[in-house]
């Protein structure tokens, strides 16, 4: 069948494969950004040695008030 005489193949032919990169783009995207909870953050902190023990438990305390 030749689609281009209806106006269809040249015109929108790009749009269909850019919608689904797009789409698959758009999902990929969003497995990265998953946010991190407060209280995994602050593990990770502790564990990279950023904040002292006293300082972790403090916050962890208060992380756990506020839930």
């Amino acid at each position: 069948m030749n689609y281009f005489n209806h106006g269809w193949g040249m015109g929108f032919g790009w749009l269909v494969p850019l919608l689904i990169i797009g789409i698959i783009f758009y999902l990929l995207q969003g497995k990265k950004k998953e946010k991190s909870s407060a209280q995994e953050i602050l593990d990770k902190r502790y564990a990279n040695g950023g904040i002292s023990k006293e300082e972790y438990e403090e916050k962890s305390r208060h992380l756990s008030e506020h839930e």
